[in-house]
């Protein structure tokens, strides 16, 4: 009989520690109908767990397959020892951070701090001056589709943290930066970054970020982008690259979320 080893009991573990968390964020029970109220439109609970819809009380609604990739890129960050701390910029309730520290604790990490970026207030207002691309955000139409919904897009900074502690995850290794990205993330305390997920959806708020935090990623960090679908998000990431010079190769991970790896080679963005 050949017995398993402590390191294959603690892969183990930690593996069903994160797909039962990764099941408790996102509220998928595996079953076949979701209704969500007062909207009571049939979700099927496949969509909620590709991503294409939430659960009404869901801690995050970017589904399986973009959880997926964060643990794949924070567990190769960690194995590989590139340094650096984890961020998301925009996270309506969560649920994505509160797995950069699991993942975090599940590895017994202690020196890596989980970034918490969002304006905790919903969408800036366009600037569609400077960003014509967000005109989309300032129109009835988007907001008819935000209310549709069935749930808040503007999660306020206590409720968050509410929902940190409700897992036992908000700790010192969890940091927040409240305020709209403009405001926030050009003085954000952050010296370097491994993992920098983005999740803005507007052009303004993805191309800002990755102004502001792509020159503190380590070569061998992830830069992971949640809206590419979105016309605004692409031409955003677009611009920033070939303005850049950065040539690393987009890699899709579902219908809308794409990421790349940041090589030594590039030399367009100075790490900071």
């Amino acid at each position: 009989m050949t017995t398993a080893g402590p390191e294959t009991t603690d892969n183990d573990a930690r593996d069903a520690y994160l797909d039962l968390l990764k099941r408790c964020l996102t509220r998928y029970s595996g079953g076949r109908i979701f209704l969500a109220p007062p909207l009571a439109k049939a979700r099927t609970m496949e969509q909620i767990q590709r991503g294409r819809f939430a659960h009404q009380d869901a801690d995050t609604m970017i589904g399986w397959p973009r959880l997926d990739n964060v643990r794949h890129c924070v567990e190769t960050v960690l194995r590989e020892h590139v340094p650096g701390d984890l961020l998301e910029a925009g996270v309506w309730r969560g649920g994505c951070c509160m797995f950069m520290r699991a993942i975090l604790r599940a590895w017994g990490v202690t020196d890596r701090r989980v970034w918490v970026a969002d304006s905790f207030a919903g969408f800036p207002e366009p600037d569609t001056g400077r960003y014509p691309d967000d005109a989309v955000f300032d129109s009835a139409i988007a907001r008819e589709i935000l209310d549709d919904f069935g749930y808040p897009i503007a999660v306020g900074l206590d409720e968050v943290r509410s929902r940190f502690a409700s897992y036992g995850l908000l700790d010192d290794q969890v940091r927040f930066l409240a305020g709209y990205f403009a405001d926030t993330l050009p003085q954000a305390p952050v010296e370097r970054l491994a993992v920098m997920r983005l999740d803005g959806d507007m052009y303004q708020s993805t191309f800002e970020s990755l102004e502001h935090l792509y020159p503190k990623l380590s070569a061998g960090g992830f830069c992971i982008v949640d809206d590419y679908v979105l016309d605004g998000c692409r031409k955003a990431v677009d611009r920033f690259r070939d303005t850049y010079g950065i040539s690393d190769p987009i890699e899709r991970i579902d219908w809308t979320g794409v990421f790349w790896r940041r090589t030594t080679g590039e030399t367009g963005v100075d790490q900071r």
